[in-house]
């Protein structure tokens, strides 16, 4: 298979390490080339105060996103996972036969990914410019792969200075969620290139709407890796749930990723003769969607160390 399949298994496993080994598992047999979970954990969250009753205008355009502390940092608590279960992800993942994937938040946390034994780990879109965790995860993993969401040209053009073509894959992703179709922009792909000998994409659409056809997209534009938010429950059953795929899905998309380049084509413009209306640019400014969601989360965590929390900058 040409194109790399991440499974991206968030929190979706509602922590519990039960749901998350049929995930793994799941993914394994529908294909994916990694199973991936996220080093996010609860009481890294950090406390800023302008988020806590947001921002509206008077003519209703919104500032700055309301989402309280508390009600946020109670809500992880349920989905934290510790040392021991990222241990124990990443020999489930090899008893599967699928590589193991992780994402790194916080500084710090890098050495305690490789004692786990994960084979590759993830920078999330909000930390492209984060320099300082950039430049630990450049010193200890082989397997780079940085998602560019919410991230300005400039701070992608100096993420990849830190790197050496061959070590990192850059993801073209739309911090929308869910991402319309008409917003996409693959060509973004084309233009990461310069940067990196293997570029892909992050798919934040719906598919209950929009089925694989982003995905799709991405692959039969000749991307490297694709990551797709993944399930094996039901969509209403996880806060990702509506932008996660299932396991026949994974399957599908692995098959389709399996076809020679012209198939890929002639399969897609069959399924979605629109599809060029997901090409879009290969540079452009950031919504006032992206915008707001670049303003919370970047900074949304942070490790702590002396009793400060430091941040990834």
């Amino acid at each position: 298979m040409s194109c790399e399949l991440i499974a991206e298994c968030c929190q979706n496993h509602n922590g519990s390490r039960e749901i998350l080994k049929r995930m793994i598992h799941a993914s394994a047999e529908a294909g994916a080339t990694y199973a991936k979970i996220q080093a996010l954990r609860s009481n890294e969250l950090t406390f800023r105060e302008r988020f806590e009753e947001g921002q509206v205008l008077a003519d209703g355009t919104t500032k700055v996103i309301k989402r309280p502390f508390q009600a946020e940092q109670d809500r992880l608590k349920n989905l934290d996972l510790n040392d021991d279960d990222e241990s124990w992800f990443v020999e489930e993942c090899k008893r599967a036969g699928v590589k193991s994937m992780i994402t790194a938040f916080t500084r710090l946390s890098t050495q305690r990914l490789v004692a786990a034994g994960f084979d590759a780990v993830k920078i999330a879109s909000y930390d492209c410019r984060s320099t300082s965790l950039l430049k630990e995860v450049a010193e200890s993993f082989k397997t780079v792969v940085v998602s560019t969401g919410a991230s300005f040209d400039n701070e992608i053009i100096d993420a990849a200075k830190l790197f050496d073509k061959n070590h990192v894959s850059f993801l073209h992703c739309v911090t929308i969620y869910p991402t319309p179709l008409d917003q996409l922009h693959m060509n973004r792909m084309g233009w990461l290139r310069q940067f990196s000998t293997k570029v892909g994409f992050s798919d934040h659409t719906t598919p209950a709407t929009t089925n694989l056809k982003a995905s799709m997209l991405a692959i039969a534009l000749d991307a490297d890796i694709v990551e797709r938010h993944f399930t094996v429950l039901e969509p209403h059953e996880t806060r990702d749930g509506p932008v996660s795929i299932n396991p026949n899905q994974l399957r599908e998309l692995c098959d389709f990723a399996k076809l020679p380049s012209e198939s890929r084509i002639e399969k897609l413009s069959a399924d979605w003769p629109e599809w060029k209306i997901g090409l879009g640019e290969k540079t452009r400014d950031l919504s006032a969607t992206e915008l707001l969601n670049r303003d919370y989360y970047s900074g949304r965590v942070a490790a702590w160390h002396d009793g400060k929390q430091i941040s990834n900058q």
